[in-house]
């Protein structure tokens, strides 16, 4: 059985100070990759680095605002990237393919399952999928919040194993690492550990995201089975010594030993395309958050927000106004305020199609 992995590397590792490609960071990574595959392990590899790219390239005549500069920088970094590690895998007799994607593509399960076969074709052919999201079209407030999310996306939808986030530090330590006294966290659990409030929120120059999207993002994949491990990029045959299992320096999840399956997984990750929102009583809230396998009754519902249809995703919230979960519903929202508190009706959100935050 081979291993699947997913492998993001953020634009602070491929990127010099003067904005250039690191030539020789990337070159060093490929090669990791490179090993890896020739040994039976699945790579998807999430790249930053197209924007980077692109401002080495061009200078602009007049100053751009942000949504111009990034359509206009990645277009053309996104082909100075892909080109470099088109020639770099070619080297090692690896067939690389690219794959732009948004977060709409996400949204319905058609594109998200279309997305998923792609990959899948690609992995079964022996061809190494090289993801990144469209900046050049993604420019609303559907964006990902940074590659971080989007490799979490991936790693969910592919069922990989592993999810390996690399960044310019070891990983997420107690206060900032440069303080007297920090320390790194070598292991969490996601359903036990409360560390947000160690997490520095500063961001890279290069990238859009910070160790808090790291988090959540590792936090929600671990909570799916999903093991991930945040670690320096820069360090030497980083990727070749996790996946031998070496003690390197580093931040593991512990993954949850019982995994969603694909369906609960795509809905887990839908939370911007809600529709509406189902408030619950005290009694389902509890019912819900407990380790039965229960589908949400409308004799638990109390109101129902927002206009929606059968099969759209709504959140469901409790009495005090927080978020309990994501479902998809198999109701309108008109035929849903029709069965609010009765008894014997069907679910209005299956268990099968039910992510509870917990």
């Amino acid at each position: 059985m081979k291993e699947r992995i997913v492998v993001k590397i953020g634009s602070q590792i491929l990127s010099r100070k003067d904005g250039m490609l690191d030539l020789t960071r990337m070159s060093a990574l490929v090669d990791q990759i490179a090993e890896l595959h020739k040994n039976n392990v699945e790579v998807i590899l999430v790249s930053s680095g197209a924007v980077a790219s692109g401002k080495s390239e061009i200078k602009v005549k007049a100053k751009l605002d942000t949504i111009s500069a990034r359509q206009l920088y990645s277009s053309i970094g996104q082909v100075k990237l892909i080109n470099r590690y088109y020639d770099l895998f070619h080297q090692q007799g690896i067939i690389c393919g690219q794959i732009l994607v948004t977060k709409e593509d996400f949204a319905t399960r058609r594109h998200y399952l279309n997305q998923r076969n792609c990959m899948s074709v690609m992995l079964d052919n022996k061809v190494i999928p090289i993801v990144n999201e469209n900046d050049a079209i993604s420019v609303n407030e559907l964006m990902f919040t940074d590659n971080d999310e989007l490799s979490g996306l991936v790693a969910a939808m592919m069922g990989a194993k592993k999810l390996i986030i690399l960044s310019n530090i070891d990983g997420i330590y107690s206060d900032n690492p440069n303080n007297p006294g920090a320390y790194i966290f070598r292991e969490i659990d996601a359903k036990k550990d409360d560390i947000e409030n160690c997490i520095q929120s500063s961001k890279s120059a290069t990238g859009r995201g910070g160790m808090t999207t790291k988090y959540n993002v590792a936090r929600k994949a671990a909570e799916e089975g999903i093991e991930v491990i945040i670690a320096n990029g820069r360090r030497d045959n980083i990727l070749v010594d996790l996946i031998k299992g070496k003690d390197v320096v580093s931040t593991r999840f512990k993954p949850s030993g019982k995994g969603a399956n694909s369906i609960k997984k795509w809905i887990a990750h839908s939370e911007d395309f809600t529709k509406g929102e189902i408030h619950i009583n005290k009694c389902a809230a509890e019912v819900l958050l407990s380790d039965k396998a229960v589908s949400l009754l409308p004799v638990g519902v109390t109101k129902i927000s927002g206009n929606f249809e059968a099969d759209d995703i709504v959140r469901i919230i409790d009495e005090k106004g927080k978020q309990v979960g994501i479902g998809r519903t198999s109701y309108s929202s008109e035929k849903a305020k029709e069965t609010i508190g009765k008894n014997n009706k069907k679910a209005i959100v299956h268990y099968d199609y039910l992510y509870i935050e917990k």
